[in-house]
C-alpha cells in the first residue's frame, strides 16, 4: 500500500514506521504525502486505539531529504508554497490525530525529525537519541515545526535552538520537555509497551475528547469563558454511554468494556 512506510497492527495499536534507512528517514514529498494518507486512515479506523510512529534502520528521522531541499532551490514561491503547506498539513494531520500518538525516537530526530516527535502526544526517547532544530545552520527556519515544537518545551528553550541550532541529548530532550521518558536501547520498544498498555485502559472517546481539551486550554487564557467551556465539556461526556459504562466498571470492580475488547 505504501512505498515508504511500514504498517504493522497488533490488537489495536498500530505502528507506523518510516522505511528509508538508506535516508535516515529523511522525508520528501513522497513520505509527506504517505504520512498524511496513513494517519488519515488509521486516525479513522475503529480497530485502531493508539497510534506509535518510529523509524527503521539508525534513525528515527533526519528530516529534510537533501535531494528534496535540492529541488526546492530551484522552485518558484508558488511552488515553494504548495510543498510547504503539505509538509505543515502532514504535521497537523499527525498532531491533530483522534487517537492517542508515540513518537518511538532512536538515533537521530533532526529538523524535521524533532518536529515530528513533537506533534505525537508522548515522546519516548533511546538514550541514543538526539534532537536538533538545526534549519538555521542551513539559512532556514524551523517554520512547519515551530508550533509543535515551541508547544512542548516552550517559548524560551525554543529560542535557544531555533538560534542556535545546537543538538540536544535524550536527557536534555527529557529535561525540557519534549520526551517524557528516556531508556536504554534495549528497553524502547517495552517502554513503548509499557504506555499503550497504560493508554488501552483508557476510554477511547474519553482520550478523543481530552485530547480536544488540550488544544482549547493551551491556547487559551483562565478567564470567565474557559471556566465555562470546561464546564460544559464535563458536562456534556458525563451524559455519554461509554461514561456510563466506566463508572459502572469502577462501582462493581470489573474491566471497562473497551478494557475487555467488547465496545
Amino acid at each position: 500500500m505504501y512505498q515508504h512506510l511500514e504498517v504493522e497492527q497488533r490488537g489495536p495499536v498500530a505502528t507506523v514506521w518510516m522505511n528509508r534507512p538508506e535516508r535516515h528517514n529523511a522525508f520528501d514529498e513522497h513520505l509527506i504525502s504517505e504520512l498524511t494518507a496513513a494517519f488519515q486512515s488509521l486516525g479513522a479506523s475503529d480497530s485502531v486505539r493508539a497510534l506509535v510512529l518510529a523509524g527503521r534502520g539508525n534513525s528515527f528521522s533526519a528530516g529534510a531529504d537533501v535531494e528534496w531541499m535540492r529541488r526546492a532551490a530551484g522552485y518558484d514561491f508558488d511552488k515553494n508554497l504548495d510543498d510547504a503547506r503539505a509538509l505543515a498539513g502532514m504535521l497537523r494531520c499527525i498532531a491533530e490525530t483522534p487517537k492517542p500518538t508515540i513518537a518511538r525516537v532512536h538515533g537521530a530526530a533532526i529538523g524535521g525529525g524533532m518536529g515530528l516527535a513533537a506533534v505525537c502526544d508522548i515522546v519516548i526517547a533511546s538514550t541514543a537519541a538526539v534532537f536538533a532544530t538545526s534549519e538555521v545552520r542551513l539559512g532556514l527556519i524551523p517554520s512547519a515545526i515551530g508550533p509543535y515544537v515551541v508547544r512542548a518545551i516552550g517559548p524560551r528553550q525554543a529560542a535557544r535552538y531555533f538560534l542556535t541550532g545546537e543538538r540536544l541529548s535524550a536527557a536534555v530532550a527529557e529535561r525540557i520537555g519534549l520526551a517524557h521518558a528516556v531508556v536504554a536501547p534495549e528497553a524502547l520498544d517495552d517502554q513503548v509497551r509499557q504506555i499503550t498498555d497504560a493508554l488501552l485502559l483508557g476510554g477511547p472517546k474519553a482520550q478523543q475528547a481530552a485530547k480536544e481539551l488540550l488544544g482549547v486550554v493551551s491556547h487559551s487564557t483562565l478567564n470567565d469563558e474557559l471556566v465555562e467551556e470546561t464546564a460544559q465539556r464535563i458536562a456534556r461526556i458525563r451524559g455519554t454511554a461509554e461514561a456510563r459504562e466506566g463508572l459502572q466498571a469502577f462501582l462493581q470492580k470489573r474491566p471497562a468494556n473497551w478494557v475487555a475488547g467488547e465496545s
